[in-house]
């Protein structure tokens, strides 16, 4: 195990930490949205099913 540490590591560590995270949250609200887009036409289509 490496007895230094520099200040460099951390930072790179904490980039890397909140960049994962945007990542995440992006790839998290783009299937949500592709998701309730897809959903509402077919709730759309039920609707008007239901009131023929």
């Amino acid at each position: 195990m490496s007895g230094h540490h520099h200040a460099s590591d951390k930072s790179s560590a904490f980039t890397g930490l909140i960049v994962g995270v945007v990542a995440i949250a992006v790839i998290l609200f783009a299937t949500v949205k592709l998701t309730n887009d897809h959903y509402a036409s077919e709730k759309a289509e039920a609707t008007a099913g239901a009131s023929k």
